[in-house]
């Protein structure tokens, strides 16, 4: 098992654009909603995030002051190898010379030769740019 790196911090300090980690899965926030705190308890953070490897929208409602884990994202520059399927891309890291394979994205034009950004966060890889 791959160990997963993440940290914690109050559902409240939470932006949209940032991450968090809601079902064992790391999520883009897209939206943050405080309420009020009331006359007999602490203010409500309604938090509406959408998973980065699955894109399922998530929704989660806690007190303002709880704790949530916010993703630890590893950034690492790699070179596209091959693409063995259309929907797939062999790259090697250009650290440590690992080569794996990945997602190809549906997104971007991509080749052989190719540098690219890609973003891991435990066993999940995806690319996310070209340089």
């Amino acid at each position: 098992m791959v160990d997963i790196e993440k940290k914690p911090v109050e559902i409240k300090s939470l932006k949209s654009g940032g991450f968090v980690i809601f079902d064992n899965a790391p999520c883009t926030v897209v939206d943050v909603a405080l309420s009020k705190s009331g006359k007999h308890g602490a203010s409500k953070a309604r938090v509406t995030a959408v998973g980065m490897f699955d894109n399922i929208k998530r929704i989660v409602v806690k007190p303002g002051d709880s704790r949530v884990d916010v993703p630890i994202i590893e950034k690492r520059s790699a070179q596209i190898l091959s693409k063995p399927a259309p929907d797939r891309v062999q790259v090697m890291d250009l650290q440590d010379y690992s080569t794996y394979e990945v997602a190809a994205p549906a997104d971007m034009e991509i080749k052989e030769g190719d540098e690219v950004t890609v973003w891991r966060f435990g066993p999940h890889l995806m690319i996310k740019g070209k340089k």
